[in-house]
């Protein structure tokens, strides 16, 4: 800084004459250059104090300010990712105890499902082997009493074919005992 200062100062010290300065450019006439360097200098240095002194304590503050909130920011952004990770756990482990309740319920839903289904499964068969026996009685009440019948209907065929063939009645126990002879021979007998 010295140096340039020097350097400056070096033209108005000497005093010479400058081919510019007649020409009509006073900043040029060595005269002014004293005044010029004192402004210069002046200018130079308020403008160096208020940057120095003003504008960069006020960027500065305004810079800190902000780190200051930035590592704030930060500091509750960390606490409330702490905050989210733990409700998060608790969330997922509510959602695992839901899961082991939810297939305990169905187990015991399916199982206790299963025991209705086999209690209906056996009172049905149950019912079923009581209409299977009613039915087989019945069938068996129907065969006697189509037997008894079968022999009414042989017997008055025989009764009418005599009747027609040869034109006499004959006695009904003498066919009665001849239809139930014949049936026997067919092996068609009274159940």
């Amino acid at each position: 800084m010295m140096k340039f200062f020097i350097i400056l100062s070096y033209p108005v010290l000497v005093g010479g004459k400058l081919f510019a300065a007649e020409a009509g450019m006073p900043q040029l006439n060595p005269e002014f250059w004293a005044s010029q360097v004192f402004w210069l200098i002046l200018i130079f240095l308020s403008i160096y104090v208020l940057i120095a002194k003003i504008f960069i304590p006020k960027i500065k503050s305004n810079i800190d300010i902000r780190e200051n909130k930035i590592r704030k920011d930060l500091e509750e952004a960390k606490t409330f990712r702490e905050e989210a990770e733990k409700k998060n756990k608790t969330y997922n482990d509510l959602i695992e105890a839901a899961k082991l309740d939810v297939k305990k319920i169905i187990s015991n839903s399916n199982r206790k499902l299963n025991d209705d289904i086999q209690a209906k499964k056996i009172k049905i068969q149950k019912d079923i082997e009581q209409e299977i026996i009613a039915a087989e009685k019945e069938i068996q009440k129907f065969k006697s009493s189509s037997f008894d019948k079968v022999n009414l209907v042989a017997e008055d065929i025989v009764s009418d074919l005599i009747k027609n063939i040869f034109g006499e009645d004959l006695n009904k126990s003498s066919i009665k005992a001849t239809v139930s002879q014949e049936l026997k021979k067919y092996k068609i007998k009274k159940i």
